[in-house]
């Protein structure tokens, strides 16, 4: 059972770390939240860390979601929820009755996937990205990033990679990532908690560590200011790989 007066200086470093690329993450480097995925796993164990974080992925999205509401609107997001839901209630009911470990491999190998065939996709740009608009293709990506977000809260680099696929720039991907998600860990709240997940330790926890969330929000808001489009593009794609590799191999 996770305790507070259990938590030593070198623990509360490697949380304080974890939540920082929380932050980062959540400003749009999506890749680094494979950072978080680690040390909350190694410290708490797979399943528990789930819950752990959740609280403070929210956190993250109230703080993001002011910083990136004019860069698209919930027209283009809502689409996306329903298949979502879908996702996660598959990925819940695994999560209460598997060990999870296989399924971060399934997660990864699917990052891995999409990574490269977004950069197939440069062989024939204008097929692809017909591809992409097509009501199915948004399906299938909300219904996976709605498993990946159940099992392993690793659902950012797949959609984040889709939404590459569909031409968003920086700004506008950034916009609907912060309604898509601020919306589908909200309705992952009470699931999570139904599987005791979630207990007031953690969110003390969550709650101390709360101004390196935000530190880490400020840091990558200001970095995704000043990087160009396809540095971002090129950035995405390589923290998704990464994370994916990350994920099969964990």
């Amino acid at each position: 059972m996770f305790s507070l007066s259990s938590l030593d200086p070198a623990t509360w470093a490697l949380l304080s770390l974890g939540a920082f690329c929380v932050g980062i993450s959540k400003a749009g480097f999506s890749g680094a939240s494979i950072i978080s995925i680690f040390i909350f796993a190694q410290i708490l164990g797979a399943k528990e860390s789930i819950g752990f974080a959740l609280p403070m992925l929210i956190v993250a999205d109230l703080i993001v979601y002011p910083a990136y509401r004019k860069h698209s609107s919930w027209k283009v997001v809502l689409p996306l929820i329903w298949p979502a839901l879908i996702g996660i209630i598959i990925g819940v009911s695994v999560l209460s009755h598997a060990d999870n470990y296989i399924m971060r491999k399934i997660i990864g190998g699917v990052i891995l996937s999409m990574a490269a065939i977004q950069m197939i996709s440069k062989l024939n740009p204008d097929r692809f990205y017909a591809i992409a608009c097509t009501r199915s293709s948004g399906i299938v990506a909300a219904i996976i990033g709605g498993i990946a977000t159940s099992l392993a809260n690793a659902a950012g680099p797949v959609m984040r990679i889709y939404m590459l696929s569909r031409r968003m720039d920086k700004m506008a991907l950034l916009g609907v990532s912060a309604r898509f998600f601020l919306v589908i860990n909200i309705i992952k709240l009470p699931l999570n908690s139904g599987l005791n997940l979630i207990n007031s330790q953690t969110i003390l926890c969550n709650i101390a560590l709360s101004p390196v969330i935000a530190l880490g929000i400020y840091g990558g808001y200001k970095l995704v200011k000043i990087t160009p489009q396809r540095v971002f593009e090129i950035t995405v794609i390589a923290f998704a790989v990464i994370a994916g590799i990350g994920l099969c191999l964990y």
